[in-house]
């Protein structure tokens, strides 16, 4: 599967550790390096704006999606290749699914929570079969992956769809796995 387009999913705040604005800038970097547009929230500020900004410094091309009522909130990135505007939360989530190829996590709060699971939970009912990568930086997600490891060991999810989740350490162990093998 060609991966053109990837939607990552990140904070509106930066967070407290600054390797994850560090992560953030290199994997819009490594993007942009290997044409593969950016599908993002839109927003200027936290991660989402970093990664927004390493692309374009990278000559990449990013295309963001905004709800009208954040435009503001979230200071929407008004230098992007594109931005959408939608009407709600719920549109603009599903315009980013419909642009991207496959997503890419890294960290966030209850917002980036919402997308992650969305996302997993139509890969589980079969509306999409595109590529979901977490980028684990400094072990952020660890107490996630457990929680959804014991999920399977109750017999709430199955194991083949755990397993359709890619974890990983890095961003050039996201790269390899999501780009340059193309996974699918």
């Amino acid at each position: 599967m060609q991966i053109n387009s990837v939607a990552v999913f990140c904070g509106s705040r930066p967070g407290d550790n600054p390797l994850f604005s560090r992560y953030a800038r290199y994997l819009g970097k490594s993007l942009a390096t290997r044409n593969i547009k950016l599908i993002y929230g839109g927003g200027k500020v936290g991660l989402m704006g970093v990664i927004a900004d390493a692309v374009l410094e990278n000559k990449g091309e990013v295309e963001g999606v905004i709800p009208r009522s954040l435009a503001q909130r979230e200071v929407a990135h008004m230098s992007l290749s594109r931005l959408y505007m939608t009407d709600t939360m719920h549109g603009r989530k599903e315009r980013m699914y419909d642009l991207s190829d496959a997503f890419i996590i890294i960290p966030g709060g209850i917002g980036t929570l919402d997308e992650f699971f969305e996302i997993y939970t139509w890969f589980q009912l079969g509306y999409h079969v595109k590529p979901i990568v977490v980028i684990n930086s400094e072990g952020f997600y660890d107490h996630l992956k457990a929680h959804i490891e014991k999920c399977v060991e109750e017999g709430f999810l199955s194991k083949s769809i755990y397993t359709s989740v890619k974890w990983v350490n890095d961003v050039d162990e996201c790269m390899s796995l999501l780009i340059d093998k193309s996974i699918s």
